[in-house]
């Protein structure tokens, strides 16, 4: 593992927002859905996220979760992919939403 230092972990956004929408994302490869995301004065930004597997799509609206959001947009099939959701893969390489334990301010960065 590569280490790094405190000011090359401060470039990374990461940042809370809350889940506005989730759309099913049939062209994606792998199973996926569109997310919109509520990242507060940062804006509204869109994704896609594999994670499918644990979460229905009406599960998922209000909840808050962890975006990187100053990663370049990368499309993904016909879909432009705004932020990272960030998330831990279980032992079938699944992904599980990085959850906030008390709500916060949209936009709030993870320090």
């Amino acid at each position: 593992m590569e280490t790094i230092n405190w000011h090359e972990f401060e470039k990374v956004e990461l940042r809370a927002g809350t889940i506005l929408e989730v759309a099913d994302f049939p062209q994606a490869r792998k199973p996926a859905y569109k997310v919109k995301v509520d990242f507060g004065p940062l804006g509204i930004k869109w994704t896609s996220a594999q994670i499918t597997k644990h979460y229905t799509k009406e599960q998922l609206p209000g909840r808050q979760i962890i975006g990187v959001i100053n990663f370049p947009e990368k499309q993904i099939a016909n879909f432009m992919s705004q932020f990272l959701l960030t998330g831990f893969a279980d032992e079938n390489g699944d992904i599980i939403l990085a959850s906030i334990e008390q709500p916060v301010p949209n936009g709030s960065k993870l320090i």
